[in-house]
């Protein structure tokens, strides 16, 4: 997950326009994918381990709104889809705010391979469908701010490292802590990206045959991951 960071260098390859176009149903795919593991996986998962009661949809509230203060606090959205639109202007804000989602997406991957193997797999799908966008917006942005090509690559290599953080410290606290709730929460962290900044993201698409790629995208994304609970 952590080298998926360096896909970022693909930005300073193509033209914005052809990234444009490349991206967009990359996001629509992303946003399905994320909804698909929270709700056919993430949550299924949780239940069974937790049983179906109200502290496991009061996990997913949590999750949701820890996300949502997360991005109030530092001003930033997941996904940078158009890095010519400007919408962060400090470069290390930027990484800290990147770091930090990836440490929670690192503990609720590895609670999820220590709840259940498959799930931990599918989990992992989804958060991949979602940094590859994200991560081609962020290398768009750092280069927009100034900061040269290499730098860039590193230093968003670098913050994608907490990640790997994330996973050990989930793998070794399940034996002192039930990694079981991270599930919904992580479940809800998903929801929130997929609703909040994924979504939008698409509906500022306006041409008919955008939204019929977007769409078809999205809807690809669920499919995948609903066929996947067909699996084992």
């Amino acid at each position: 997950m952590s080298a998926i960071a360096l896909v970022g260098g693909l930005a300073a390859l193509l033209p914005q326009p052809v990234l444009d176009r490349v991206l967009l149903p990359i996001v629509g795919l992303a946003a399905g994918s994320l909804l698909g593991g929270a709700f056919f996986h993430m949550l299924p998962s949780a239940i069974d381990a937790l049983g179906n009661n109200l502290a496991v949809y009061v996990w997913v509230v949590a999750g949701f709104v820890s996300f949502f203060a997360l991005e109030q606090a530092l001003h930033w959205h997941h996904c940078h889809f158009r890095p010519d639109e400007q919408r962060q202007p400090l470069g290390f804000l930027l990484l800290v705010a990147d770091g930090l989602h990836n440490l929670v997406g690192g503990l609720a991957v590895g609670s999820a391979f220590v709840v259940d193997i498959r799930v931990g797999v599918v989990t992992w799908l989804a958060a991949a469908a979602h940094e590859i966008p994200q991560e081609l917006g962020d290398f768009g942005v750092l280069i927009q701010g100034g900061w040269t090509k290499r730098s860039a690559l590193l230093w968003n290599f670098v913050s994608a490292l907490t990640f790997l953080i994330g996973g050990v410290v989930a793998y070794f606290s399940a034996d002192v802590v039930d990694v079981a709730y991270l599930l919904p929460f992580a479940a809800g962290n998903f929801i929130y990206i997929a609703s909040a900044d994924l979504i939008p993201e698409l509906a500022t698409h306006r041409a008919g045959r955008d939204k019929l790629e977007t769409t078809a995208s999205l809807l690809g994304g669920l499919a995948i991951l609903y066929a996947a609970t067909w699996i084992g």
